[in-house]
């Protein structure tokens, strides 16, 4: 019987998700790994671990979700705190896997594990795909890669105009088989963290997993009918609905973009179409232009003068920083959102922009320990919005105007009765 290995990254769901329906079609028996990798969770050298406890439990729970899913697919999923380069190679040995599917990833990091993967099981046939972009990379209206335009706008239109999105796809049915799995899910404890409630001021307190993410766009498009409002009401800074808040979904893969654009599509055919149906849909395709960003220019997003090659004259004052991380600056607003995301995990985008212009543009500090504190906090950490995002906002990336927020009149404008700031300061 032929066997094939999914090895989930971040695309933890079982619907629109190629390599499981390629998987399913192709082979009698399919079984799936997903790690923990030791890489992922270790301690930077300033100060802080590449993935803190918030995202880590959104995760864990996001992992025993897709178990049960999977499970009813008749697909066992392995579970492993080690290297993908250790542990796949002994399952293609064990299990006589003929082919592994996985998600296409490229940058360093992610490109390094699947390197050592290969040379570990050289005789093994790959099948990597990409299916985190709304519009796919074969389709996109661009030649090349180094056609992909600076500005936002014009990638818009362009796709817009002449890029079809591509239907959701199925998986075929497998035959149920016995298969013995004896390993487990860890916990935060077994990642050296601890056990911690969710703050109730929280505009994050929702659970990791597919079923969440569906019951989220159920419940934000369909039962409240916020999506309508959606343009309105996305800078908001406190409560749950302001947003749709399906971007810690997205990150790991638990939805896809595709479900999200048709289910808005479906509510535009059923309910209602306006702007800020649009809106939600206009907010995908940001998401797509940070990763063709980061596609187009490969290490240029990590590194200080970002794609724009541009120098400044950084300050990397530890004190400074500290500050900042701690809430301690001059500005009020600043303190609230750093607060709230040392508490929560989580920050909104309208206050993501003001810190973030605040640290580069006022402080004049390396952006890049800004982003590299993002990452470790942030429930809804994703590489390339991440990373582009904090090259946008400091001045070195795809902002052709090189603005610079005006902190006092922000908070005037979007937190004009400080109910936000007292949240957080008091």
């Amino acid at each position: 019987m032929s066997t094939g290995l999914i090895w989930f990254r971040n695309d933890l769901r079982t619907q629109d998700h190629e390599g499981l329906s390629k998987a399913t079609d192709n082979h009698d028996r399919v079984i799936a790994v997903y790690f923990f990798d030791p890489m992922h969770y270790k301690e930077l050298d300033i100060g802080f671990r590449k993935t803190g406890k918030f995202r880590a439990k959104f995760l864990i729970e996001t992992i025993h979700q897709l178990r049960n899913n999977i499970q009813k697919m008749h697909i066992p999923l392995f579970v492993f705190q080690n290297k993908p380069e250790v542990k796949i190679a002994e399952l293609v040995k064990k299990h006589q896997i003929d082919t592994i599917y996985f998600q296409k990833e490229w940058t360093d990091e992610e490109k390094e594990v699947e390197r050592n993967l290969k040379e570990s099981i050289p005789d093994i046939e790959f099948k990597d795909h990409y299916q985190q972009f709304l519009f796919h990379p074969d389709d996109i209206p661009y030649d090349s890669l180094n056609d992909i335009p600076k500005v936002f706008t014009e990638f818009r239109k362009k796709c817009e105009k002449k890029t079809e999105v591509r239907e959701l796809l199925t998986n075929s049915k497998l035959e149920a088989f016995e298969f013995e799995n004896d390993t487990k899910i860890p916990s935060l404890k077994d990642l050296d963290f601890t056990e911690f409630e969710t703050d109730e001021r929280s505009a994050f307190p929702f659970r990791g997993g597919e079923d969440e993410a569906l019951k989220r766009v159920e419940q934000y498009f369909f039962e409240q009918r916020n999506l309508e409002t959606y343009k309105e009401t996305r800078n908001g800074l406190t409560g749950t609905d302001y947003s749709s808040k399906l971007s810690a979904w997205l990150a790991n893969g638990s939805i896809s973009p595709r479900q999200i654009y048709f289910k808005v599509k479906q509510y535009e055919k059923e309910v209602k179409s306006n702007q800020s149906t649009y809106w939600l849909v206009f907010e995908l395709i940001w998401r797509d232009f940070f990763k063709y960003i980061s596609l187009k220019h490969d290490n240029k997003i990590f590194q200080l003068e970002g794609i724009r090659g541009k120098s400044h004259e950084w300050n990397d004052d530890t004190e400074t920083f500290r500050n900042w991380i701690d809430g301690n600056t001059k500005e009020n607003f600043v303190n609230a959102n750093m607060r709230e995301i040392a508490h929560t995990g989580f920050m909104s985008n309208r206050g993501r922009q003001n810190v973030n212009s605040y640290l580069a543009k006022e402080l004049k500090h390396d952006w890049r320990k800004g982003a590299a504190y993002f990452e470790s906090l942030l429930i809804d950490y994703d590489v390339h919005s991440n990373w582009g995002n904090w090259m946008y906002n400091s001045g070195v990336g795809n902002d052709p105007r090189d603005r610079k927020f005006n902190i006092k009149s922000q908070a005037e404008r979007y937190d004009p009765d400080n109910d936000y700031q007292n949240l957080w300061l008091k």
